[in-house]
């Protein structure tokens, strides 16, 4: 069944934060200040109080008013799941229901691959509108807020907060198409950066990496060839070559983008650094933002390839054809 992302909306928060004013670089040595001032972050988004509730529904709020769609007419509502839930046992994706309105969506949660997971619910949506016919709308959401004190995730990113949603479709109405996905996963990984919590106050939660070396250079080995297999077979499959595509990614690093420009011989487009810089990395969101913001760069039927992963570890690659409505380009965030 085609899937069709119609409207790719954002809802950040208005204070904006300098990373060079991060409360912990205060404190940190010089090496680790002009480790982070090097990552190309130059400010994030800070939701204060908001949590990623909120951030998921005001995205979804929105891509609904920018369609005229109405709530009530989403066939099914998928939260990507964020770093940290705000109550134990609650439904957050039932919440977001709740919130934007769609009291006859089919919800559900979709998480427990890091970034990977909005990938992962475009695969379940897509899944869910073939085995259900009749369905012809859903949305897929997700919020993104630091769940820790500190923002700097060693030795990698800066966090940001921010909500974002796709409205998707089962038919054609200008966007983009996706034309195929490929997902995989390895569970060595799973517990190679954790926040532990059971036995201590928030204020005393910290991201760690449990095994710098091997998130350094296995893991970035092993990515490399994932990556590169996945897309791959993912061009073979589709007739195209490597050439005949365009390509974003999720926002790390600068220094990251230029390693996977070079590991993958391929181009990224500059939307992946602008974001980058102004948002830091918004988990999941990445590389649908990327990919909504790649579009005024894009000719009608262009394609591009995405890809995706995270330290769990999981990788994604989907290739999108781009479609224009007669309206306007996606793009801008909101």
């Amino acid at each position: 069944m085609p899937l069709h992302i119609r409207r790719i909306a954002t809802f950040l928060p208005e204070r904006v934060c300098p990373v060079a004013d991060l409360p912990e670089l205060a404190a940190a040595g010089d090496a680790q200040r002009t480790a982070v001032l090097r990552l190309g972050v130059e400010r994030v988004r800070d939701a204060g109080d908001l949590g990623e509730v909120p951030l998921a529904a005001g995205a979804a709020t929105a891509a609904l008013a920018a369609t005229g769609t109405d709530p009530a007419q989403v066939d099914v509502l998928l939260l990507v799941q964020g770093r940290a839930p705000e109550h134990l046992l609650s439904s957050e994706a039932t919440r977001v229901q709740r919130l934007v309105g769609a009291t006859n969506a089919v919800t559900l949660g979709v998480g427990e691959l890091g970034c990977v997971s909005s990938s992962a619910a475009l695969a379940v949506c897509s899944g869910l509108f073939a085995a259900n016919p009749g369905w012809r709308t859903g949305l897929v959401t997700m919020g993104a807020r630091v769940a820790t004190a500190a923002r700097y995730r060693p030795p990698m990113t800066v966090l940001g907060d921010g909500g974002l949603a796709a409205l998707v479709t089962s038919y054609p109405g200008g966007g983009f198409r996706l034309v195929d996905q490929i997902l995989t996963s390895n569970g060595e990984y799973a517990d190679l950066f954790r926040i532990r919590y059971r036995d201590r106050p928030a204020s005393r939660w910290q991201e760690e990496c449990t095994d710098p070396h091997t998130y350094s250079f296995r893991l970035a080995l092993e990515s490399r060839r994932r990556l590169a297999d996945l897309n791959a077979e993912l061009l073979a499959r589709n007739g195209l070559r490597a050439d005949q595509v365009r390509y974003v990614m999720q926002n790390l690093s600068t220094g990251a983008f230029a390693f996977w420009q070079e590991a993958l011989d391929v181009e990224l487009l500059p939307v992946c650094v602008r974001n980058l810089r102004e948002y830091g990395h918004l988990g999941s969101a990445d590389v649908l933002l990327n990919l909504a913001g790649a579009a005024p760069a894009l000719r009608a039927g262009e394609k591009v390839l995405v890809m995706n992963s995270s330290p769990v570890a999981a990788w994604s690659s989907a290739l999108f054809e781009y479609l224009p409505d007669d309206e306007r380009k996606e793009g801008t965030p909101r």
